[in-house]
């Protein structure tokens, strides 16, 4: 069974310390200090959060019949209860609660933790929005006692860029921009939409991909009913017969030409330093032919307002993989990092998250970039920290 944590009189006072202290930032910025429950709609969050998370959730029904969950993050609700209000854009709200994720892997570690962050809502201007979240990241930490970070970034905007570049099929970008950050799988993926039809039935569903999906769904459900098949995997009939008509149309398609596949395959492995990241992409970009610069220029922003903050360059990393473990996210993303007497220990992170509000039920589209601390963690770190500094 997970840890359940308690906390001590000594333990509570150092939280609450340190929550003041970070709240205090926010608030310097008139950022509002909101508090959503602690129950919330299991939907909103097994629909948006990602599959780490979902495995993650417990989920209960209550005497109506109604699926909750115990959050197991406070971006969504907090985001959801502010839309639901009718407040106003630009808004700047912050929060410090409990959060709940189960860890069936690491039994030892508490299914319950502190957590504090700052969302920034409807601001239009993407670059400064982005700037101030940093700013007050950083800031917050520092205020809680931190000063050693390292930072890592990524962009799933940029990859996204790259793949709608290039001579690619449609029906393939989708998924490739879905499935990159899946190591393993993204790269069997990419082989196979290279080597095209090697198989009968590969030649097939190729075939079948040819048709209008209004022939081709009838065609499947005749090949269905023809070897007795309703069912696979738990899934549905008529999440077959869609998957079938997914794969048919991969199938059909031009095979992807090899020089694109490496081309991907060689964005993707771009881990570096960030200022040696931004010259590996901008040469890699120019040899495909393809125009990155609007993606390129707001690294390289955010770069610079790190440097401003006093975080050493060669401490914030880039990887064109990273895409952190909420679905949610849409572009850049980032994560800081200290250590506590352990070792190396994530103690924030965030990104923008474009479409979530939408998602959301917000009628129109609302830009929004935020950050999340955990503040236990900083507790930790901040503590190791002091001890190593009295050596």
């Amino acid at each position: 069974m997970s840890a359940l944590p308690t906390y001590d009189a000594k333990q509570i006072a150092a939280l609450e310390a340190q929550a003041e202290a970070i709240l205090g930032v926010f608030a310097q910025r008139s950022y509002v200090r909101t508090e959503t429950s602690v129950l919330q709609p299991a939907e909103i969050f097994l629909d948006r959060s990602g599959e780490e998370i979902r495995r993650r959730t417990f989920v209960l029904t209550d005497p109506a019949g109604s699926e909750l969950c115990l959050r197991p993050d406070l971006t969504i609700p907090t985001c959801r209860a502010y839309l639901r209000s009718g407040g106003k854009f630009p808004a700047r709200l912050c929060y410090h609660g409990l959060a709940f994720r189960h860890q069936p892997a690491e039994p030892e570690r508490p299914t319950q933790f502190y957590q504090a962050g700052a969302d920034l809502l409807g601001l239009s201007d993407r670059g400064e929005a982005e700037t101030e979240i940093l700013t007050l990241a950083v800031r917050a930490l520092r205020a809680a006692g931190l000063d050693s970070l390292e930072v890592k970034i990524g962009d799933l905007g940029l990859f996204a860029a790259f793949v709608d570049a290039l001579d690619i099929p449609p029906q393939w970008r989708g998924r490739l921009k879905r499935h990159f950050w899946r190591a393993g799988y993204f790269e069997t993926l990419l082989q196979k939409l290279s080597r095209g039809a090697s198989s009968d039935a590969q030649r097939l569903l190729a075939h079948l991909g040819t048709l209008e999906e209004s022939d081709a769904r009838p065609a499947f459900e005749g090949l269905m009913d023809l070897f007795g098949t309703t069912t696979a995997g738990g899934r549905t009939r008529e999440e077959i017969i869609d998957r079938l008509i997914e794969q048919a149309a991969d199938a059909a398609a031009l095979r992807l030409d090899p020089k694109i596949a490496d081309v991907i395959s060689k964005l993707l492995s771009v881990s570096a330093p960030a200022e040696d990241a931004l010259k590996e992409l901008r040469a890699l970009t120019k040899s495909a032919g393809v125009s990155l610069e609007a993606s390129l220029a707001a690294m390289a922003q955010r770069v610079a307002t790190l440097k401003t903050l006093g975080v050493d360059p060669q401490k914030v990393r880039f990887a064109a993989r990273f895409g952190r473990n909420m679905e949610y996210y849409t572009g850049f993303v980032f994560e800081l990092w200290s250590r506590d007497a352990e070792g190396q220990v994530q103690v924030a992170g965030g990104g923008r998250y474009d479409t979530l509000l939408e998602n959301l039920g917000s009628r129109k589209s609302i830009p929004a970039v935020g950050c999340a601390i955990r503040t236990e963690r900083v507790l930790a770190a901040s503590r190791a920290q002091s001890k190593r500094g009295r050596r």
